[in-house]
C-alpha cells in the first residue's frame, strides 16, 4: 500500500486553513501538516479544547484530508536560539509582548513546546515536528578559537530545556521529529548522534527526515536513514540543487534564496539532486510507513503548481517494498 501523501502548511501561512484545505484536497493530496502558526493549528487552544481540535478535524476531513503531524518548527527554534536580535520578534504565533526580550521569547517558546504533545494528543496524531535551535551554530567556525567546554555546555543546556518537554511528551504517548538542519544542534549525521547521545537516546526523540538540508552540504541523505532507522519518524520531500560554478559557495554569499549566483538552493522535489529512488528503496528497508510530506519551497516555481507537480512526482516515485526475493520462484521448495 502507498504511503500516504501530504502537505506541509509553513509555506502556505497567508492562506485561512478552509481555504488551503479546500485547494489541497482538490489537488488530491490524502492530508495536511498542520504549522502551528498563521490560523492553521494553535497548540494552546488545542491543548486546552478536544473540541477545537474536532473542529480543525472537521476542516480537514469536509475536504478528503487526514492528519498524522503537527509542526511547531518556529517555538522550537526559540527555545534554544540566543534569541537576542530582531530575528525572531514576532516569529510565528510570538505574541507581541515578547519581541526585544530573549527571556519572554524562550519562556513563551517552551510553553508552546509543552503544550504541543498534548495538542497533538487531542487531533489523535502521534509525531509533533520541529526544531531545537542552536546556541552555537555561530560559532560553526571555530575563530576566534572557540573552546571544547562552550560545545559540550551546548548540548548540556538543552537536555536542561528538552527534558522536562520529552517528558511531556512521553506522558502523551507522542513523539517529537526533529527537523535536522543548518542552525539547530543537530545538522548533520554527527551532530544528530551527539544530540541523541546527550538525552541518552530515549525514544520519545527521533528525526524528521529532511534529504534537502543534507543534500547541499554535501551528504548522502540516504547514509542519515542507514545511521538511524529506527529513529525516522516523519519524512519531509522537498529537494536542493548545488550550483557551484568555480565562483560560487555553499555558504552562499548573503545572497538570498532565488537570487543569482547562489551556491545552492532549495527545488520542488524531482527538480534538485536528491536521489529520491534511493531514498525510497532505504525508507522500505527500513519500515518507515509514514507519511510522505511534500515541504514545497521553490523560489522558481509558481506554488499552485509546485504543489500539484510535487504530488504526482512522490506518487510516481514512492514504491511498495518487495515481499521476497525476485528468484524466489526459483527456489526449490517453492516449486
Amino acid at each position: 500500500m502507498a504511503r500516504p501523501v501530504t502537505i506541509f502548511t509553513g509555506q502556505w501561512a497567508d492562506l485561512p486553513l478552509e481555504q488551503l484545505a479546500a485547494k489541497m484536497g482538490k489537488f488530491g493530496y490524502d492530508g495536511l501538516e498542520l504549522a502551528c502558526w498563521g490560523d492553521h493549528f494553535d497548540v494552546f487552544q488545542g491543548a486546552k479544547s478536544k473540541a477545537y481540535c474536532n473542529k480543525i478535524r472537521a476542516v480537514l476531513q469536509k475536504n478528503g484530508l487526514n492528519c498524522w503531524a503537527i509542526s511547531n518548527h518556529l517555538a522550537g527554534q526559540m527555545t534554544l536560539d540566543p534569541d537576542d536580535d530582531d530575528r525572531t520578534d514576532g516569529f510565528g504565533a510570538l505574541p507581541e509582548y515578547c519581541n526585544g526580550n530573549a527571556d519572554l521569547k524562550r519562556d513563551w517558546a517552551v510553553k508552546s513546546m509543552l503544550a504541543a504533545p498534548k495538542a497533538a494528543k487531542n487531533m489523535g496524531v502521534k509525531v509533533v515536528n520541529g526544531f531545537t535551535g542552536s546556541p552555537i551554530w555561530h560559532l560553526l567556525y571555530s575563530f576566534p578559537p572557540v573552546a571544547q567546554k562552550t560545545i559540550d555546555r551546548a548540548y548540556e543546556w538543552f537536555k536542561e530545556i528538552w527534558t522536562p518537554i520529552l517528558d511531556e511528551f512521553d506522558k502523551c504517548g507522542v513523539k517529537f521529529a526533529l527537523e535536522v538542519h543548518p542552525t539547530e544542534l543537530a545538522f548533520d549525521l554527527y551532530s544528530a548522534k551527539r544530540l541523541l547521545e546527550a538525552i541518552d537516546y530515549r525514544p520519545t526523540f527521533g528525526f524528521n527526515f529532511d534529504p534537502s538540508h543534507l543534500i547541499w552540504q554535501g551528504m548522502d541523505p540516504v547514509e542519515f536513514l542507514r545511521a538511524f532507522p529506527d529513529r525516522i519518524y516523519h519524512v519531509h520531500v522537498k529537494d536542493a540543487a548545488v550550483t557551484l560554478d568555480g565562483r560560487t559557495g555553499i555558504l552562499s554569499s548573503h545572497i538570498n534564496f532565488g537570487e543569482p549566483n547562489r551556491g545552492w538552493d532549495f527545488r520542488s522535489p524531482g527538480h534538485g539532486d536528491a536521489n529520491y529512488e534511493e531514498i525510497i528503496r532505504e525508507l522500505n528497508r527500513i519500515g518507515y510507513e509514514g507519511p510522505l510530506s511534500v515541504e514545497w519551497e521553490d523560489s522558481g516555481m509558481d506554488r499552485d503548481y509546485g504543489a500539484q507537480d510535487a504530488l504526482e512526482f512522490v506518487h510516481k516515485v514512492d514504491f511498495p517494498a518487495a515481499k521476497g526475493a525476485f528468484d524466489a520462484a526459483f527456489n526449490a521448495e517453492n516449486r
